[in-house]
């Protein structure tokens, strides 16, 4: 099978395989030339052992285990070979174990990573000290900032909160996220999870906030389109009884003390002066000390 994929001209014809004959090469080539995702597992394994290309082979064999829907193949491992892989290499292993964590329901898992990489910016730890970093979507490279990762990562995380149905958690993070990049779809998560707490007339606001064209991305479709379901699943709730408001602040120990310091600071930098604190931070702070008393 690898002499099969070892093949140098035949890797030289595809653009995206790099040439030689190691075994990192051979994988991409049972990869992308030959379709065979399985010989291409056996491969970039072999190659991780060799100490070929550690990096690249371990991202690629988790991406091609997560097509095959061997997510949790995928997450194992990651966790059994990054040890082998550069510091470098560490952060963009945790965006692939989020994406992983996402698919396989794992959303205690999925929380714990997306809060430890947020307490890496807050600790001027991310991108290895570097204000950018390059990212790669569809085969084109770009420039990603710290303040755009957070937001990024914030909004990760309100969608995680949410898959735990803890909406006041959710918010928050929401809406810190969208003090430091506002966007129309976080705004559609953030006003779900004000609708899911009976907070209509805010749901409201910002929904009308993307249908008036005030956020960016709000003049694509798909966001506008969810505004709209948004707001007319919001009519036959509004004569329904709201609930204590009470009623979500047991979930928001998730929120730990050091945790929401560390985003406050964050956001002394980052955002506006005028809207650097969330009165619901101060509601979960609040709510802390009554339960230590």
């Amino acid at each position: 099978m690898e002499g099969h994929y070892g093949s140098s001209d035949q890797v030289i014809s595809n653009p995206k395989v790099p040439s030689g004959d190691s075994p990192y090469v051979r994988a991409k080539h049972a990869q992308l030339v030959h379709k065979d995702p399985e010989a291409a597992i056996v491969l970039f394994r072999k190659a991780i052992y060799a100490g070929d290309k550690v990096d690249s082979a371990l991202k690629d064999m988790a991406v091609v285990l997560k097509q095959l829907d061997r997510s949790e193949e995928a997450i194992e491992a990651i966790r059994s070979f990054r040890f082998r892989c550069t510091k470098q290499s560490q952060e963009s292993l945790d965006n692939v174990l989020i994406d992983l964590y996402k698919k396989c329901g794992k959303v205690e898992e999925q929380i714990d990573l997306l809060k430890r990489k947020l307490r890496k910016i807050y600790q001027g730890e991310i991108f290895n000290g570097r204000p950018t970093k390059t990212a790669r979507s569809h085969g084109k490279k770009f420039q990603v900032s710290v303040k755009q990762e957070t937001s990024r990562l914030l909004g990760n995380l309100g969608w995680a909160y949410m898959q735990k149905f803890n909406f006041m958690g959710a918010e928050a993070v929401y809406k810190k996220a969208q003090m430091i990049d506002p966007d129309a779809n976080k705004a559609c998560n953030l006003a779900l999870c004000l609708i899911r707490q009976d907070r209509l007339a805010e749901a409201e606001r910002v929904l009308k906030d993307i249908l008036e064209d005030r956020l960016p991305g709000a003049d694509d479709l798909k966001p506008r389109r969810r505004a709209e379901e948004l707001l007319a699943e919001m009519k036959p709730r509004r004569e329904a009884p709201s609930p204590p408001p009470q009623a979500e602040l047991s979930y928001l120990l998730d929120l730990d003390h050091d945790f929401v310091k560390g985003i406050e600071r964050l956001m002394s930098e980052m955002a506006p002066p005028r809207s650097r604190r969330l009165p619901v931070f101060e509601e979960i702070s609040s709510f802390r000390d009554q339960l230590t008393c």
